[in-house]
């Protein structure tokens, strides 16, 4: 097969990927070839990847039931730890019943190709997840795609209880939130079911971090499905489902991404639960998290770039060029700046970014350094 055709083009164009050189990833910093960076690049908002806490919970879980859950969840794989993690988030999040999984991709495929046949229709935020998108490629149903966050052009394309609406809570590449009380007013008219990927909203946003609906005021019976993950401010890894009853024993039975995978390893699923635990009290970050995202949004408006209108942890500066992109993520890596240079597919054409990310772990002395790399890359480019 001619691999190398495409990705000779893919190359031409500016667009091929290479894996990073990371030696270790330890909160605000990481270390390639032996440097220390300020890492800008990752999802840790809240900083808990390096918490004590879920260290000691995954190492003593460890002891007791060890490295592998060794089977799928409906076989033996399925074990007191995860039953405890279910239940936090039940609790939690106002969920009647939940799904763990291994990954936020395989959870959404799951969900979309067990629910919908060639009957349903399926609405999607054109800026929705690839995981998303992709699921509703290979799902039997017809999909529709609607311009983003535009109620109105969803409204057009809506019919009576044909099917299933999905959106994001926090958009991973543009920053903003989903208009979820327009979303959920479609919904309960039209009849049709809602599902919220909010993997970048929890644990940041509302009360005790519950996500993307409690900021928005919009109550958990509103959206049928809910999916969370636990790789971005839990600082762990994996993803959930949940809702009713009903919806999590359908997907006990017909979700084959759930049925046919080897269940979370024992020490991933306690250093979840010690991080949901941190989460719920963790009011203290959130606000330092919001301060530096005041912090670097002021700073930036004097510099020379595009930044989206997004008041989360995710502050894309929008460049365009890929080539102008990459170059300006080189200059920002010489001053001991790690941010990623996003090109398309990952954006729209024209949309390549450096997507910079911020964590409650950072320092306002770290914003500082950014500011200071950015202004110093902008004048690099025209010496």
């Amino acid at each position: 097969m001619p691999f190398h055709l495409s990705l000779a083009g893919r190359e031409a164009a500016g667009l091929k990927r290479s894996l990073p050189l990371i030696d270790k990833v330890a909160g605000r910093l990481l270390w390639s070839a032996g440097r220390a960076y300020l890492n800008f690049a990752g999802n840790d908002y809240l900083g808990l990847s390096q918490a004590p806490e879920l260290r000691e919970a995954a190492d003593r879980a460890a002891r007791e039931f060890g490295a592998g859950a060794v089977a799928s969840p409906l076989v033996v794989g399925h074990q007191a730890v995860h039953r405890e993690l279910e239940a936090e988030l039940c609790d939690w999040l106002g969920l009647e019943a939940v799904l763990l999984f291994s990954s936020g991709f395989s959870a959404n495929q799951a969900v979309i190709k067990a629910l919908l046949g060639k009957e349903h229709l399926l609405w999607q935020d054109r800026l929705n997840h690839a995981s998303l998108q992709e699921a509703g490629l290979l799902s039997p149903a017809r999909m529709l795609r609607f311009a983003h966050n535009d109620m109105a052009a969803l409204e057009a394309r809506l019919k009576p209880e044909a099917g299933l609406i999905v959106s994001e809570g926090v958009f991973s590449m543009d920053g903003d939130l989903g208009d979820w009380p327009g979303l959920a007013r479609l919904a309960g008219q039209s009849g049709n079911w809602l599902m919220i990927d909010d993997a970048h909203g929890l644990g940041v946003l509302g009360r005790e971090g519950r996500g993307t609906l409690d900021e928005l005021g919009v109550a958990p019976e509103q959206v049928q499905i809910f999916m969370g993950t636990f790789g971005k401010a839990l600082g762990v890894s994996g993803a959930f489902v949940g809702g009713s009853r009903a919806l999590v024993d359908y997907l006990l039975n017909f979700g084959r991404g759930y049925v046919y995978s080897t269940h979370l390893p024992p020490p991933q699923a306690a250093a979840v639960l010690a991080a949901v635990r941190l989460a719920r009290r963790a009011d203290d970050r959130r606000a330092q998290l919001n301060q530096l995202v005041r912090q670097f949004r002021a700073g930036v408006q004097a510099l020379p770039f595009e930044l989206l209108p997004s008041a989360t942890a995710i502050q894309p500066l929008v460049i365009g060029d890929e080539a102008r992109t990459l170059a300006l993520a080189a200059r920002l890596k010489e001053r001991g700046i790690w941010v990623g240079a996003i090109r398309p597919p990952t954006v729209p054409v024209g949309g390549a970014r450096l997507r910079i990310t911020l964590s409650a772990a950072h320092t306002q002395e770290d914003i500082g350094a950014l500011l200071k790399a950015l202004a110093e890359a902008a004048e690099g480019e025209h010496p």
